[in-house]
């Protein structure tokens, strides 16, 4: 399905199935469901790349959000540099995804601390690296992405026939892609690997069928992930170290870990990105999304379940809402301690 598809069917999806969520809400046990409305009259206006994953944790934050008396508007879409640039125009109100490291570029070429105000966070250290499989590591002795500079080393990761090694990497407009770019160059592998860029779930449907078929496989991934509970980390694949830290000139942390390995990416905190015009005439909303928690090793099985039992926006909805059914007592406090926010 193109991207234009998904992104019509999915708005038009969520528009018709709008009308269950006052139900779900409204079946949600809890002293918050009864909480006063200060967001009444207010329509609040989120921003996604449209990615069904991300949307698991919107709709969470719907669910809170309509709690707490506000309407929600239609999903705009967009990538990661416009969501920035929307936000700080105001354009739009929030998102949900802001990685405060990996998204830093961005964030400053739209404002800044001028038109932003990150509130959370509502994960930590989400981890990101290359990774290849377990049985090509151990045979060849593989630990460093350096060693594609070896012929015989990039050959068993090589595709296509062209002699690189074959990365199955970021979508363009992904932070992670500018990463990686800036690596291939700063580490003298342009010529010797071939970051393979499109849509990324899609490429690592096919990276994933051929390490089912036993075949190599060298890839980028991320926490939180489903990925990672198919390709697990020490036992299907070993996550490999890069020969110094490279990362675009905003930033000069080193990615050098304690243990002395180095993933090449800096462990990232999200936080819920928002027009800081809107924060501020808006205190409740912006408390909530402040007190608002999903942490990494839920939200990845959420997302697991829906790499599952499929991607359908009801589906996302009853994920969602399953969640916070089971996390009621602390979804209720965050309600009730934002409705104090009230002007």
């Amino acid at each position: 399905m193109s991207k234009s598809v998904f992104k019509t069917t999915f708005a038009a999806a969520l528009i018709a199935t709008a009308t269950s969520f006052g139900a779900l809400v409204a079946d949600l046990p809890g002293s918050a469901a009864k909480a006063a409305m200060p967001g009444d009259g207010v329509t609040v206006r989120p921003m996604s790349v449209g990615r069904p994953d991300h949307q698991i944790i919107y709709e969470a934050l719907f669910i809170g959000l309509r709690k707490l008396g506000y309407t929600v508007g239609e999903m705009q879409i967009g990538t990661y540099p416009t969501i920035h640039l929307s936000l700080g125009q105001g354009d739009a109100d929030f998102t949900a995804v802001h990685w405060d490291g990996l998204h830093l570029a961005y964030y400053n070429k739209s404002g800044g601390d001028d038109a932003l105000v990150r509130l959370g966070p509502m994960y930590t250290n989400a981890g990101q690296g290359y990774y290849i499989d377990k049985a090509s590591a151990d045979k060849f002795k593989i630990t460093n992405i350096a060693q594609m500079d070896d012929p015989a080393i990039r050959k068993v990761f090589d595709t296509d026939g062209d002699g690189k090694a074959n990365l199955t990497g970021c979508n363009p407009g992904w932070g992670c892609e500018r990463v990686i770019e800036h690596q291939l160059d700063a580490y003298k592998m342009r010529d010797k690997i071939n970051h393979d860029k499109g849509q990324y779930f899609a490429l690592m449907a096919d990276t994933i069928t051929r390490y089912k078929e036993g075949k190599p496989i060298f890839y980028y991934t991320w926490a939180p992930n489903w990925i990672g509970a198919v390709l697990r980390p020490g036992q299907d694949v070993a996550q490999l170290n890069v020969p110094f830290t490279a990362l675009p000139g905003e930033r000069s942390v080193d990615t050098k870990q304690a243990d002395g390995s180095n993933p090449g990416f800096v462990a990232n905190n999200n936080f819920v990105l928002c027009n800081k015009e809107f924060a501020e005439k808006n205190p409740v909303a912006a408390k909530f999304f402040s007190l608002f928690r999903f942490p990494l090793g839920e939200l990845s099985a959420a997302m697991l379940r829906m790499n599952d039992e499929g991607k359908e926006p009801a589906k996302l909805i009853e994920i969602a809402s399953d969640w916070v059914k089971a996390n009621q007592a602390k979804v209720d406090g965050w309600v009730a301690e934002a409705a104090k926010a009230a002007k």
